[in-house]
């Protein structure tokens, strides 16, 4: 049996005890039981819808680039399948998720408010589609395999919409919405494809990235290197020289949200350019769609159906 010393061993575990105690103060995570980070999911094409909204369905549709399905989620008005209006033909708002990878059922559930206002008379009618943005979201990525988010959204999935829906096909009704990557996105594609579109409400964009991107000839990071004046500086800088089309643009963001400033300086950017746009500053809240469409949904519902007005509604 070995030989212990009482003293020794009651100075150890108070000096043990006075060390960790000294640790937990200089670092309060110390002790804690440490939240490993959630692994990112991987990238699909088809992600499953889990949550029940009305009016919103799940489909897809075969990618004749990647010759691989795709996802959207598309929520029809409760008008869509009352007999009554069997030839009636409904506007599209596209909207696009935030977040990298894509992912179809991100934002889907914006639906809900989407759903309230229309069934309760406060705005006409209208179908919603929920993109799933690719790899990297929104952006054509044509050096890696079945990554060419943008072509996918424009060249394939409007195109399967019309067709398999009583959409008005054309650009006086049809508009593009989407919040933080997003965002992004959507101020990208309108200026691109000011044609497709009458209408644009893009939220919560980083600006800032899309800066740098413009200044340091495509790279948003080492890993991350875009087409030269694929960004929402250039592309609107190239609008500005033939703004036709003439788009209706609404910028909304919260005063709450880490992309408040950056989007100030978007709209001093495109005051410069003389493009014209309209502003929805919403007090007090973060950077959060959700959160805008709680306080502030049914003027960004409205602004597209004022601007869908006079497109063709029956065949």
């Amino acid at each position: 049996m070995p030989f212990r010393i009482p003293q020794l061993e009651s100075v150890s575990r108070y000096l043990f005890a006075i060390t960790f105690a000294l640790l937990v103060i200089a670092n309060p995570v110390c002790g804690q039981k440490i939240k490993q980070k959630k692994k990112p999911q991987p990238f699909r094409w088809v992600n499953e819808l889990k949550q029940k909204i009305p009016g919103v369905q799940h489909a897809t549709f075969r990618s004749p680039s990647m010759m691989v399905d795709v996802g959207y989620c598309i929520y029809l008005p409760p008008q869509y399948s009352d007999p009554q209006n069997r030839k009636q033909r409904f506007p599209v708002v596209y909207y696009l998720h935030g977040g990298r990878p894509g992912s179809e059922t991100k934002s889907v559930r914006l639906a809900h408010f989407i759903n309230k206002h229309i069934s309760a008379g406060d705005v006409a009618p209208m179908i919603y589609v929920f993109v799933n943005g690719g790899p990297v979201s929104h952006y054509n990525m044509p050096e890696r395999k079945n990554a060419m988010g943008e072509d996918v959204f424009v060249k394939e999935l409007i195109p399967h919409i019309d067709s398999t829906y009583r959409t008005i096909a054309n650009r006086k009704g049809r508009g593009i919405e989407g919040f933080s990557q997003g965002g992004r996105g959507t101020t990208r594609i309108m200026f691109k494809h000011p044609q497709l579109f009458c209408s644009a409400a893009p939220g919560g964009a980083g600006h800032a990235t899309e800066k740098r991107i413009s200044e340091e000839n495509g790279q948003e990071n080492p890993n991350l290197i875009f087409t030269k004046g694929y960004n929402t500086y250039d592309l609107a800088r190239k609008y500005a020289q033939h703004p036709e089309p003439h788009l209706r643009i609404l910028i909304h963001v919260g005063t709450k949200g880490f992309n408040y400033q950056n989007n100030l300086a978007y709209m001093t950017f495109l005051n410069s350019l003389k493009i014209p746009y309209e502003k929805l500053i919403v007090p007090d809240v973060p950077h959060s769609a959700s959160k805008i469409y709680e306080k502030e949904g049914l003027k960004l519902m409205r602004f597209h159906v004022d601007n869908f007005r006079g497109a063709r509604l029956k065949d």
